[in-house]
């Protein structure tokens, strides 16, 4: 990331630090990933994983009593890691969010007993974690899960199907939401490990850019009752306080590919010669670079803008990510095309680094809810607040 930011007031001292260091083992140590990516996204999720535990970087994903740096998990840190990652690999950014994704709701609801169990093994990076809410008709429908879970003697019986979870086949455990009671919001969160009995990875799904992602099937899954996340009927509680956390988060990973996208944008056009002159010359290629930059830093602002209130108990509640999310993947999309452009054909060639990040940004406009869900979020949010304000007046 650009230095700038680093001087903005949402930062204290240890997160300049923070994005020093790991800018400097991230350009030390993930070049040359991205044909290895292509061939073998498994193998090299899970080298990334290990290698990100041991550098110390998974520990900005657990809280300081599990390994972890912090006393909670701060938001900022895993925003500034993001983005940093992000402009580097895809898929380093993909290894780093779902160890803290699928660890989140351990820490915020897991018995001691499980925390001890499962968080300092996911901060060394010896156990790769996933969080499984998706099915096949409940995507941004959280209320639509159709996974049961019924009581029985030891524990609880899981019937149901999962679908596009990251890290599937590689995970030694999922956070798995399903039903105990007929309400819309009866749900429950489950620890289950990788090798339950009753699991399985039914299919593999293969996406544009390249990452570990499948379906998962429970045919009467045993889960222990000490597996359960809170009390019976917080799996709701569960999954959104999580994905509010965590929903900032991936506008941050929009700017980093944004701003490689910009990167190398303006070093194209300042080598590429046309009509006798540098691209960088021309003054269509200047606006939309002029364009590109400020929609990289508009979103830069309002992602750690969101961070910093989440971190601070500031917020506007779920306002502030659902906007910081819903603009940075929007404005990443547009800045990643105008690159694709400005590199001409040299943009859509297979394996470059601007094609590459065309397939890259593409998925974050719909994972952990759509930018059609963010504006009904926000866009509640703000009707909401104008009849408050006619009230008190």
């Amino acid at each position: 990331m650009d230095l700038y930011p680093l001087r903005w007031p949402f930062f204290d001292a240890h997160h300049r630090a923070l994005a020093e260091d790991l800018r400097a083992w991230a350009a030390r140590e993930l070049g040359g990933l991205a044909e290895r990516e292509e061939l073998d996204p498994d193998g090299v999720a899970r080298e990334l994983v290990r290698r990100l535990g041991e550098a110390g970087w998974l520990r900005y994903c657990v809280p300081a009593a599990y390994g972890g740096v912090h006393a909670r998990v701060d938001v900022r840190s895993l925003c500034l890691a993001r983005e940093i990652l992000a402009y580097h690999s895809g898929l380093a950014d993909f290894a780093f969010a779902m160890q803290g994704l699928g660890s989140l709701p351990i820490a915020l609801f897991g018995s001691e007993e499980l925390r001890a169990r499962y968080l300092p093994a996911v901060a060394r990076g010896e156990r790769i974690a996933a969080f499984a809410l998706s099915e096949p008709q409940a995507g941004s429908d959280v209320a639509a899960i159709q996974t049961a879970a019924r009581r029985v003697q030891d524990g609880y019986e899981l019937v149901g199907t999962k679908t596009w979870i990251s890290n599937a086949g590689l995970a030694h455990q999922y956070v798995v939401f399903a039903r105990t009671g007929p309400g819309k919001e009866d749900l429950t969160a489950f620890v289950v490990d990788a090798h339950a009995q009753g699991l399985r990875v039914s299919s593999r799904i293969r996406t544009l850019s390249p990452h570990p992602l499948g379906t998962l099937t429970l045919d009467g899954c045993r889960v222990p009752a000490t597996h359960r996340l809170g009390e019976e009927g917080e799996g709701y509680a569960v999954a959104m306080r999580t994905l509010d956390t965590f929903r900032a988060t991936v506008g941050a990973a929009a700017v980093g590919f944004a701003r490689r996208a910009l990167d190398e944008a303006v070093r194209h056009s300042r080598q590429r010669v046309a009509f006798g002159q540098a691209l960088s010359d021309f003054q269509l290629a200047r606006w939309k670079l002029a364009w590109m930059a400020t929609e990289v830093e508009a979103s830069e602002l309002l992602v750690y803008r969101a961070a910093w209130a989440h971190d601070c108990d500031a917020g506007r509640g779920p306002q502030d990510s659902s906007m910081a999310k819903l603009y940075a993947t929007e404005a990443a999309q547009r800045v990643v095309d105008e690159a694709v452009q400005l590199h001409g054909a040299w943009g859509v060639v297979a394996g470059s680094t601007a094609e590459r990040l065309y397939r890259d940004v593409r998925a974050l406009r719909i994972y952990e809810g759509t930018s059609e869900i963010q504006a009904l979020v926000v866009g509640r949010q703000v009707v909401r607040e104008s009849a408050r304000q006619e009230v008190a007046r």
